[in-house]
């Protein structure tokens, strides 16, 4: 035993024992959702806010004496006579009696902080009588608290078991000691690391959680110790978990379902059955139906209620409970693009057709450049995953210096994956451009395959990760004359880490790169009159900034722009987080560069190039992008305004 605890086996123990009862107490109170301790704050100044009204001087005024800024400001705000010092009435020997507990009050806090050798010296003085004039609340005393605090304790080994992680009879017992390895080496309190009891409580809730997340969900601190020798200023902390059954998941049950069929919900979840428990596996399925349009709201939980705690394994089933979506909604928008202006649309969905059961999007849209009718209408899926879908779209937009109508007719199979959404169909394209040197009237029929993966911390509001799509194309023209004809298209986004920002107080946020990349093809005879609606232009706001919507194209002829055969375009923007004066912020901040090129001819690429600054805002619904470019080649300043982010 350490020399401190041999002479004074009484204090000693007792605090050992705070220590050991307070940190078991979070990890079983975690599993109901709340915190095993609570705050200094929370403790003491619920009761200072019942204090009585004041109707004379202070009873005293307390000062705090402390070298270290941090002690002196703690104390000064959660030690116990503080509660007391503006009571009028306050007896004598209530007072003395604070003065009995303070020094151990004191103890108590420093401990919390990792100081268990403090020199403490507490004296209270008779302040002069007022004079004449003088303020009628001055206080009749002054408490002076002086406080060395003392070397602060730091860990010397931290021991982390998970019980079973060594049980022959276990099967799981190989995942229980790889998972006991990754909690030893990611535990928040390292060795050389200072002490402090709200470290100690994170670092095991974070532990706890990290079994509960996948597998062992009813895992719970079941021992944890933290043993201080207050003579090396060293603290050897030891935790034990119970994991609880290896946990897979059951049947999903959906409750609250009168309108749509329950079967269809269950598929749309995807729910992997029969699989390891997992957090992440759950949230995903209760993001698929929410997402899906059948549901206003989607909770599902992990019924755990018939689980023996100390069997081996078991199967839980999980239970959804949803608000149904009505069958029909109607949705009526405003907007504003810095591409093409104001916006109006309106948006229709039908969850269940008539007859066929199918669900129905249908879709108006106004702007100054793009006129829009569309409907796609879309089945359940099926066990497979896969659902079909048709659409049906008629649209009037500018494409480069004329106006084209054209529709789009398509039919086919989808499905989406965790991370991956797969889709085949048939396509039959019509394009009529109008205006003077406009390309002719045309329109092909086209098998394609599309394919894309995302690989982002967040859809919506992604920091790190990465994502590649492709599209493929293979058919023929169909008038004015046939030639066949394949178009291919890829693009990829990711985000590269560039190092933290310290943003002040502890806290830290990634800097970033941002880059994208767009390459695209129609590989046809010079003579194919490939629709225009599957050439390519670029640039605006989401491609090359610096150039209006769909401003870069193949060539002008008469001060007619045409869309080209070939795409490129490159991305490079570096993303920082700001301070506003000193304070954290959401807005971060942003200089990017961008480079476009469109031709018939790999020979004809002639890049434009877009460079600028901007602002990002990390608001509820995504990202808000406001960006001013200057085109190198336009020799023109835009501002581009975004909100949202899609791949």
């Amino acid at each position: 035993m350490p020399r401190s605890l041999q002479r004074a086996p009484a204090r000693w123990s007792a605090l050992l024992l705070v220590l050991t009862l307070s940190s078991a107490l979070p990890g079983c109170s975690l599993l109901r959702g709340e915190r095993g301790e609570q705050a200094p704050d929370e403790r003491h100044g619920a009761i200072a806010s019942d204090a009585p009204e004041r109707s004379g001087p202070d009873a005293f005024a307390l000062q705090v004496q402390a070298d270290d800024d941090k002690v002196r400001e703690y104390l000064s705000r959660y030690l116990q006579l503080q509660r007391f010092a503006h009571l009028p009435d306050l007896q004598d020997t209530e007072l003395r009696r604070l003065l009995g507990a303070a020094e151990a009050d004191v103890r108590q806090l420093l401990a919390t902080l990792g100081y268990f050798s403090p020199e403490i010296a507490i004296a209270l003085h008779d302040n002069p009588a007022p004079g004449a004039g003088a303020r009628r609340d001055t206080p009749l005393r002054t408490i002076t608290v002086s406080v060395t605090p003392g070397q602060r304790t730091h860990i010397a080994s931290t021991a982390i078991e998970v019980g079973g992680s060594d049980a022959p009879d276990r099967p799981d017992a190989p995942d229980l000691a790889r998972r006991q390895a990754r909690l030893q080496r990611g535990f928040g309190l390292q060795p050389g690391a200072p002490f402090t009891q709200r470290d100690w409580d994170d670092a095991k809730s974070q532990g706890l959680r990290q079994l509960q997340s996948r597998r062992y969900a009813l895992a719970r601190v079941d021992k944890s110790r933290a043993e201080v020798d207050a003579d090396r200023a060293e603290a050897a902390l030891q935790v034990h978990y119970a994991p609880g059954p290896d946990i897979r998941f059951g049947a999903l049950q959906i409750k609250g379902s009168e309108r749509y069929d329950p079967e269809g919900a269950r598929r749309i979840a995807r729910l992997p059955t029969g699989a390891p428990y997992s957090e992440q596996s759950l949230l995903d399925a209760q993001q698929r139906l929410a997402s899906s349009g059948y549901y206003d709201a989607v909770f599902l939980a992990l019924d755990t209620d018939a689980i023996d705690p100390a069997a081996p394994a078991a199967a839980a089933p999980v239970t959804a409970q949803v608000r149904e979506a009505p069958l029909q909604k109607a949705v009526f928008g405003v907007g504003l693009s810095t591409d093409s202006g104001p916006r109006l649309s309106l948006d229709h969905t039908h969850n269940r057709l008539p007859g066929i059961g199918w669900r129905a999007l249908s879709k108006i849209e106004l702007d100054t450049k793009h006129k829009l009718l569309s409907t796609d209408w879309t089945a359940l899926p099926g066990d497979d995953g896969w659902r079909w879908f048709s659409g049906l779209q008629l649209q009037r937009e500018t494409t480069g210096d004329y106006e084209v109508n054209s529709s789009r007719l398509r039919g086919g199979r989808t499905k989406s994956a965790d991370h991956i959404d797969r889709s085949y169909f048939l396509q039959l394209d019509t394009a009529k451009s109008q205006g003077e040197e406009a390309p002719p009237s045309s329109s092909a029929l086209t098998v394609n395959y599309g394919w894309t993966g995302r690989y982002f911390n967040d859809n919506s509001n992604p920091t790190r990760g990465w994502g590649v799509g492709a599209e493929l194309g293979v058919g023929t023209t169909l008038h004015p004359v046939r030639r066949p004809f394949t178009r291919a298209y890829v693009r990829w986004q990711g985000f590269r880490p560039m190092g933290r920002v310290d943003l002040g107080e502890g806290i830290r946020r990634e800097s970033r790169l941002a880059l994208r990349a767009e390459a695209g093809a129609v590989l046809a005879r010079q003579d194919a009159p490939i629709p225009v609606t599957q050439m390519f232009l670029t640039g605006g706001d989401t491609t090359v900034r610096g150039y209006g919507w769909r401003r870069i194209g193949a060539r002008t002829e008469n001060d007619t722009l045409y869309g080209g055969r070939y795409l490129a375009v490159g991305s490079v923007e570096w993303q920082r987080p700001l301070t506003v004066r000193g304070n954290r912020s959401d807005f971060e901040s942003a200089t990017f560069i961008d480079v476009g090129a469109v031709a018939d001819r790999l020979g004809e690429m002639r890049a434009r190039v877009g460079v600028g600054a901007g602002l990002r805002w990390r608001s509820p619904v995504g990202p808000l992008q406001a960006d001013l470019a200057y085109g190198v080649q336009d020799k023109q300043v835009r501002l581009h305004l975004r909100l949202g982010f899609t791949f």
